[in-house]
């Protein structure tokens, strides 16, 4: 499968603006991260683009929608990062692609949310003021504390050095994601 084909399905199942970019932004992740380890980074891409394809379409159904096109495809280390990218479904983690997914997939989205109250966005965010974050339990309530604890821990990193490596990602592409600081905030 193609980054471009990805991109389709994904398109065909998402319209909410929100869940584009948080598709988008675990894709640079996952990128990123296959790139830094030596791994394939258009299957690494590719899962972290997915990941939620079918989370607006079939809520009741992700991700086994999503999971199923993919098998079908011949895409099975994919579908399986993807069955497996939330603890609670109690699939093995069986590769370093999956846990990187489930490592990278809430924090990321956490971290999009710290950046969207600053005014500076991105620009001088670091990780201990994430991490500060994630104690406050009304910030960005939906994201699940205990999923970025153990999604770092079974990717077998360190979480602020993780949180460092996601926010230098994200800001070299903040300008395409809508996180850059506005022009009356900018220094």
């Amino acid at each position: 499968m193609t980054r471009q084909e990805a991109r389709t399905i994904l398109e065909q199942m998402t319209t909410s603006e929100s869940l584009l970019r948080h598709a988008r932004t675990v894709e640079l992740v996952m990128e990123a991260y296959a790139n830094k380890l030596g791994e394939s980074t258009e299957e690494w891409a590719i899962t972290g683009l997915l990941h939620d394809a079918d989370y607006q379409a079939y809520p009741d159904k992700h991700p086994n929608m999503i999971v199923d096109l993919l098998r079908g495809k011949g895409e099975d280390r994919i579908a399986h990062a993807i069955s497996a990218h939330y603890t609670h479904w109690g699939v093995a983690y069986e590769t370093t692609l999956d846990k990187a997914l489930i490592a990278c997939d809430e924090i990321t989205g956490f971290i999009v949310a710290c950046a969207q109250v600053r005014p500076q966005r991105l620009e001088g965010l670091e990780a201990k003021s994430v991490i500060k974050k994630l104690k406050t339990s009304g910030f960005a309530a939906s994201v699940d504390r205990e999923e970025v604890r153990k999604g770092a821990e079974l990717f077998g990193v360190d979480l602020k050095e993780h949180i460092e490596f996601i926010i230098s990602v994200l800001q070299k592409h903040q300008a395409e994601l809508q996180l850059e600081p506005t022009e009356q905030n900018k220094a």
